[in-house]
């Protein structure tokens, strides 16, 4: 087992993203790896007090450590719940 690992840090807007490569010590969490890898003053919406992490796609906590080549993704909040816009969209259709 290596001691430092090399993980990625994504995120992105509609309008841009941003994946910052990072070599890091082993027993890194995925919070200190978005910390150190300075994506929030590119992007000052990022809230670092909640954030929402997740690795390859899936969510995890921000205490989760990480493991060699893991890709660190935030997540930003939802516009909107998809499960209501569904149901919206289905009375509507109904109503025609």
């Amino acid at each position: 087992m290596t001691d430092r690992l090399q993980l990625e840090v994504a995120y992105a807007r509609p309008e841009r993203q941003l994946i910052v490569k990072l070599s890091l010590p082993a027993g890194t969490t995925a919070r200190e790896a978005v910390l150190q890898s300075g994506i929030a003053g590119e992007f000052p919406d990022i809230d670092l007090a909640h954030l929402q992490l997740g690795v390859f796609g899936k969510a995890v906590p921000p205490e989760h450590v990480l493991r060699d080549r893991d890709r660190v993704e935030i997540y930003r909040p939802l516009q909107a719940d998809p499960k209501e816009v569904r149901r919206r969209r289905a009375e509507a259709g109904k109503a025609e």
